[in-house]
């Protein structure tokens, strides 16, 4: 959200953090002036719509299982006035459902997967308990009074029900379940106060928050994972009413959550490993579709840039020679704000496209679902005739403020109705003229939705009436947390309509559970300070363990306030951009008041070279490396796609054996080889780097070699960003480009840490189209090997259905030395005399004596291993 601010520092607004958040931040924003606009907001304002507390004191009577009746996946259980659904979906996933009797069972829109062949099961039944087991997973239901317990296949109890049970508390689903010291628990979504939740009190509703720590901030996803005794299970509440969660901050003895309305319903993932709960977690919401290559890349992006803006930062970043390809529009593009218009700022759309294109840059506009309720204007004439808006409960349209920001104006927006499908199809096709002028991706703000409104806590009333395709009436409190959601599917489907077989790129700020099927996510409007630095990182590692793995922030910070220190320094700009780089999603988006920065000379504007020539070059240097990795980085969203793997992952994610990891907040791993510990303290020039136990880790800029289960320290000057890689990995990389699509790759590098051996599996396809889904891509195994005497390499290319323009590989090993020999049977390598004389010859290789670095130049087609031979053999021949 963009807030124009005045001058004039006030004060009334300096309760609401503390009624938020009782953080040391929102007690920062206690001590210092609030600058807002001149009309002062009450303080609910800032504050979402009360919470309702879970009455532990009413209770729902402990249930006794009277009867059961085995279904084909699982069993029915009569409870006297209500009934339980426990479903085996898979070995490994069970559906838990408690209903009044005759109710039907629920499935969120977050769903995209409920047709599963039932698993091998048996059922068994004795005087206290009945028991599911499959293969994985036992299910043990007490009668009475009723509770679930779930225990692995070797008997050990994973996770199990708590005294006070499951019900309904005056119409509240509830769950509690035992836990003991030593259980963790990440998850939920884009949160501000760190990665492990374990003691803390969370809530899921869609909030444009005041301050930005809040309890409740943009998305909203009621999934979170436990680790116990190393091992992994995941929960989703699916609910989509505003939940609630209490991990163990009342008790060490039991956590419990629970939501202001709805069916109780929920599904259990058994592990062990985390990466098993995401990737059927995923299997279930749905996993991320492979984006287009040029949304890998980086992006700039400003509040107010205008066509001349847009047009002289394209021209700053070919001239300098820092690869980027997104430029972004934010909402003062628009015709007096009316969504779906192009206004004075940006006269010749068409050309500014075309003129994009040729330069290699991919445009992407903002989009809002509220409408200005303008007679005349055609969007909202046509919406209007069509019936397509949410309703007060008297069945008139409801009117609601977003922009122009104008705090003392009459309500003058409607907001789309997107429970209806005939709503989203309609939205699908308005960005049709947009597409023709050429943009290439949809950016969704303010969808939580927002409507600046201080009764209604600056969203949509509670009782406003979304209709349904069967014209049943649902309160806007059950939609409320899947309106962006909703939006998302409607938004991605436009492709589908009007760019077929194009891949889609849509970027949101609110998302449900699933969502990921649709959007990649951005953080929304963060501070240009350290502390929001440093936050970024578990933030995006709990979006990513909630299922969203293509995220990323503001890089630099959105917002500035100079009376409050949160300005873009240089320093922080590097830092910012250095940990930026390794994003899933990484983009340079800043806040100018709404003015054109080309036009208001004393914005601190936050391109890279508005800092000067050293902070230019570190952003070069880094970016440049994005784009090295862009293979590597590539690969890591194919596994999304296929597994639910996080591209940035915290320690735990990969090293939950080590307990050391469970609560690391400030290093990550990018992708499975690369681990970032980047620097977040303002002024500091060294840092402490520990390193994950079980294998050894190499300094990316040294080569120095570490055993892990340690910490280090490492001095890091402004342009240095820590990074190791984990040794026995192989990092697919390629030639500078600077953009997405400006140079074929025809040579694949392959960046190998070897200790006895490395494999790499190596996709590709043309990273546009969505012809990958009818098969058109290349699988191609590497292996890398350490025999003693000699180190062989191989390839089996196990699928060739794409066209790809590789002609050769070069092996890259780290800490080599010099071979005698290298051959492929009776192909002879030639000893070349530098990398460039190498990168002229089919066969060869290099020995660079001073990094101990061997440069192997295979080609494509090597049928046979290539051996290189680093000592004598046994017989004293070469």
């Amino acid at each position: 959200m963009k807030r124009k601010r005045t001058k004039k520092a006030v004060t009334a607004l300096l309760a609401t953090a503390v009624l938020l958040s009782g953080n040391a931040v929102s007690q920062f924003y206690l001590a210092q002036p609030v600058f807002a606009d001149d009309l002062v907001f009450p303080v609910e304002a800032f504050r979402p719509t009360d919470d309702r507390p879970l009455d532990k004191s009413h209770l729902q009577q402990p249930m006794t299982v009277q009867s059961f009746e085995q279904l084909d996946n699982g069993v029915k259980l009569n409870l006297g006035a209500q009934e339980a659904y426990i479903r085996m979906l898979t070995s490994d996933m069970a559906k838990v459902s408690l209903l009044n009797k005759g109710d039907k069972e629920y499935t969120s829109v977050g769903i995209a997967k409920t047709d599963w062949s039932a698993p091998k099961f048996k059922v068994k039944e004795d005087d206290k308990r009945i028991v599911i087991t499959t293969d994985s997973l036992t299910v043990d239901i007490k009668k009475s009074p009723f509770g679930i317990k779930y225990m692995d296949k070797d008997g050990n109890v994973i996770n199990e029900d708590g005294d006070q049970g499951i019900g309904y508390e005056n119409g509240k689903p509830y769950v509690f379940k035992k836990t003991d010291n030593n259980e963790n628990f990440y998850g939920l979504g884009e949160k501000t106060d760190g990665l492990n939740k374990r003691g803390k009190e969370e809530g899921i509703w869609h909030q444009d928050p005041f301050p930005y720590e809040s309890k409740y901030i943009y998305q909203s996803v009621p999934f979170f994972i436990g680790l116990k005794d190393k091992k992994a299970y995941g929960i989703l509440f699916d609910n989509t009413y505003r939940t609630y969660y209490n991990f163990a901050k009342e008790s060490d003895d039991y956590y419990y959550f629970y939501a202001d309305g709805g069916k109780l319903t929920y599904y259990f993932f058994n592990g062990p490993q985390i990466k098993d709960v995401v990737d059927r977690y995923t299997d279930l919401t749905g996993k991320i579709p492979l984006p287009p290559e040029w949304s890998l890349g980086f992006h700039q992006s400003s509040w107010a840039y205008s066509q001349n803006d847009m047009e002289e930062v394209a021209a700053g970043y070919r001239e300098k020679k820092i690869p980027a390809d997104g430029l972004f529009f934010d909402i003062e593009y628009m015709d007096d704000y009316k969504a779906f218009t192009w206004g004075k700022k940006v006269p010749d759309p068409a050309g500014l496209g075309k003129r994009m294109e040729e330069q290699g840059f991919h445009q992407v506009n903002i989009f809002d679902p509220a409408i200005r309720a303008l007679p005349g204007y055609s969007v909202y004439d046509e919406g209007t005739a069509k019936d397509l808006w949410v309703k007060n409960p008297d069945g008139t349209a409801f009117l609601g403020k977003l922009w122009p920001w104008n705090p003392s104006a009459p309500p003058s927006s409607v907001y789309p109705n997107f429970l209806k499908k005939e709503t989203r199809d309609w939205w699908s096709m308005q960005y049709k003229p947009f597409f023709d002028t050429g943009i290439d991706g949809i950016w969704n703000d303010v969808n939580e939705p927002v409507s600046f409104i201080a009764k209604d806590h600056w969203t949509l009333p509670l009782d406003a009436v979304h209709e349904d395709d069967n014209g049943v009436k649902h309160a806007h409190e059950e939609v409320h947390n899947i309106y962006a959601h909703l939006e998302e599917e409607a938004s991605y489907n436009a492709f589908k309509k009007l760019k077929p077989n194009v891949r889609p790129f849509v970027l949101t700020r609110a998302g449900y559970t699933g969502t990921q099927r649709y959007a990649a996510t951005w953080t929304g409007d963060n501070h240009s300070t350290w502390e929001h630095l440093r936050m970024s990182i578990p933030m995006n590692a709990n979006v990513g363990l909630a299922g969203h793995p293509f995220v990323g922030n503001d890089i630099g910070g959105f917002t500035k306030n100079k009376q409050l220190g949160e300005i873009c320094t240089p320093e922080l700009f590097a830092r910012w951009l250095e940990l930026g780089a390794f994003l899933p999603f990484s983009r340079d988006h800043y806040n100018n008041d709404g003015d054109s920065p080309s036009v208001k000379q004393n914005i601190n504007r936050q391109e890279p070279w508005q800092f000067g020539k050293e902070v230019e070059d570190i952003s070069r240097k880094y970016i440049s490396m994005r784009y090295e990795l862009m293979p590597y980085l590539q690969n890591a969203f194919k596994q999304a796609h296929e597994t639910g793997n996080l591209i940035q992952q915290p320690l735990v994610f990969q090293f939950q054996d080590d307990p050391n990891t469970y609560n690391n907040e400030d290093q990550f791993m990018f992708g499975d080889s690369l681990m970032i510990a980047p620097v977040v303290e303002k002024g500091a020039t060294s840092r402490s780097v520990y390193l994950p136990a079980g294998v050894k880790w190499i300094d990316y800029w040294t080569g120095e070699e570490f055993e892990g289960g340690q910490t280090i320290t490492k001095q890091a000057d402004l342009g240095t960003l820590p990074l190791y890689v984990k040794q026995g990995s192989i990092i697919p990389r390629r030639e500078v480009q600077q953009y997405a699509g400006e140079k074929k790759l025809t040579n694949l590098t392959l960046d190998t840490y070897l200790n006895d051996k490395a494999s790499y599996s190596y996709y590709q396809d043309d990273a546009t189209t969505e012809d990958y889904t009818r098969g058109e891509f290349n699988v191609t195994d590497f292996h890398v090997e350490n025999k003693g005497n000699h180190v062989e390499f191989e390839q089996d290319k196990k699928v060739q259905n794409y066209a790809s323009d590789i002609q050769s590989y070069t092996l890259k090993l780290h800490d080599a030395v010099e071979p005698k020999k290298v051959q492929a049977a009776n192909n002879k390598y030639a000893k070349a005399g530098s990398v460039e004389e190498l990168n002229g010859q089919e066969r060869a290789y290099y020995f660079d004596a001073n990094e101990h670095v061997l440069y192997v130049k295979i080609p494509v087609n090597e049928k046979q291993k290539v051996k290189i031979q680093t000592q004598d053999d046994v017989d004293g021949s070469k």
